[in-house]
């Protein structure tokens, strides 16, 4: 079985290296592609020098779900069986990685999301944040009859189906909680599992308080459109 982690990263020269190092530490069988989303600093550099990553260099910052969607065609055409996705700011600890994949590999599962509301991870993020996974919450018990309690969650696995239609189709900004709608509506099988997070290592998040209300209601709009659309 073909497996591959995918990492977007902008601007995240401080933090790239020890999660590569950390990945390959935990998971050995992993290979790993770092999505370059046309940093400013030394990123691409820095996980070059590991020696142990593949790196692909966006000519410019076309935002996290470009960069996601550019490991997915990329894991697409390499014909991997099995990815996970892995932020390079080193909030998600690798070695829980067999925690996502365990249901990928016993078929329970299309897609897993690692959850850091099912566990006792002291990090939780913004509060701003955690509103607006609250409602994305509400939202999914509206439409999809279910609840996912950490649907912004960028740490995930997924099989071979799910890497082939998030290739063709993947929303451009925050794009975590409107692919569980895109996926659900296409009959695919959803689960969280617990995590635990820690705050980034170095550096600081690109999201603002403004980004973060422009992305929560630009999601919440892109979500109803597409589960009114037949």
């Amino acid at each position: 079985m073909k497996k591959i982690a995918i990492i977007p990263a902008f601007n995240e020269e401080k933090n790239i290296q020890g999660v590569i190092s950390s990945l390959k530490q935990y998971q050995p069988d992993f290979d790993i592609l770092v999505i370059n989303d046309g940093s400013f600093d030394q990123t691409s550099l820095a996980a070059r020098k590991t020696n142990q990553a593949l790196v692909i260099d966006l000519l410019s910052n076309i935002g996290i779900g470009g960069a996601v969607q550019t490991g997915f065609i990329y894991s697409r055409r390499k014909n991997y069986d099995l990815a996970i996705q892995i932020d390079g700011d080193g909030q998600h600890d690798p070695a829980e990685i067999k925690k996502l994949i365990e249901p990928i590999l016993a078929d329970k599962a299309d897609m897993v999301i690692g959850s850091r509301f099912l566990s006792q991870s002291k990090y939780k993020g913004t509060f701003w944040r955690r509103l607006g996974i609250k409602i994305f919450s509400f939202l999914n018990l509206i439409f999809l009859g279910e609840k996912f309690t950490d649907s912004t969650s960028g740490f995930r696995a997924f099989n071979r189906r799910t890497i082939e239609i998030l290739s063709e189709e993947y929303p451009d900004d925050f794009p975590e909680p409107e692919a569980i709608f895109l996926l659900k509506k296409k009959g695919l099988r959803i689960m969280e599992v617990p995590v635990s997070m820690e705050a980034r290592r170095a550096g600081r998040s690109s999201l603002s308080f403004f980004k973060s209300i422009y992305y929560m209601v630009k999601v919440i709009l892109a979500i109803s459109i597409l589960m009114l659309r037949k």
